[in-house]
């Protein structure tokens, strides 16, 4: 694997490490040492999947607190996503910046989300699927969510947001909330 720091310390690209030969490739996706060797969480609590049915489908800005914050590892293993993170540490120099990257079953790239990041996605493509490898287990009473359009964040969607569900659409502002 190759690991590329973002400009959010701690959040990394984590790019395949081909090795082709005359019937394709082959590459690791995840191993604890290389994980560990880069200073990145390689517990894994949970492994999920999401599946979208249309282009312009936005899912987040998800996150969660003490005690139960998540690190993520996001892949998208059929069609291509717009992926964005929000650096929700209030200590940190990069706090409340974000970054976007297109994740695709093309480009095979991966996210390593690290904890008190806000995430979410919006799909470039119908058919879309997302893979999460997540380090703890969905805590609903530590669960938080800011609004994917809140002008304290800037982010600027590459789609139209064609679908969203109720919940993510009625995040709170920034302003509201106290991370």
């Amino acid at each position: 694997m190759i690991f590329t720091e973002t400009e959010l310390a701690g959040a990394f690209f984590v790019d395949l490490d081909t090795k082709p030969d005359d019937r394709g490739f082959f590459a690791r996706t995840f191993c604890r040492e290389e994980f560990e060797a880069h200073g990145l969480s390689p517990e894994v609590m949970q492994c999920n999947v999401s599946y979208n049915h249309a282009a312009g489908t936005l899912r987040g800005m998800h996150y969660q607190v003490e005690p139960a914050t998540e690190t993520k590892l996001i892949r998208c293993t059929f069609g291509a996503i717009h992926d964005v993170i929000v650096d929700m540490r209030p200590d940190s120099p990069t706090y409340l910046r974000h970054i976007g990257v297109e994740l695709s079953a093309a480009n095979r790239r991966a996210l390593y989300v690290p904890a008190l990041f806000a995430h979410g996605y919006q799909t470039l493509t119908d058919d879309a699927e997302v893979t999460y490898q997540v380090n703890e287990f969905y805590t609903p009473g530590c669960e938080r969510g800011l609004r994917h359009d809140d002008p304290a964040l800037g982010i600027e969607w590459p789609r139209e947001v064609t679908v969203i569900s109720p919940k993510d659409a009625t995040w709170p502002l920034f302003e509201e909330v106290s991370p």
